[in-house]
């Protein structure tokens, strides 16, 4: 199955809360380079940040999703 990235941070608390809120939603997301990042400064930035992705199928539901603010950002 493919993979696609949804999301980009270099920030692993945000990507571990996006993931969290898209598993939520009934996808199936995972985060890339996280652990990485929070045990070597520097990683995230190096590796291009910490990602969220999605299969193929997914993607435009994820980025909906994470566009979409919540009610608590108005």
């Amino acid at each position: 199955m493919k993979t696609v990235t949804v999301l980009r941070t270099f920030n692993p608390a945000e990507a571990d809360l996006i993931s969290s809120m898209l598993n939520a939603a009934g996808l199936h997301s995972e985060v890339i380079h996280a652990t990485a990042a929070l045990m070597v400064d520097g990683y995230a930035l190096a590796t291009g940040g910490v990602l969220v992705q999605v299969p193929e199928s997914e993607a435009d539901e994820a980025r909906q999703l994470i566009d979409t603010p919540s009610p608590d950002s108005a």
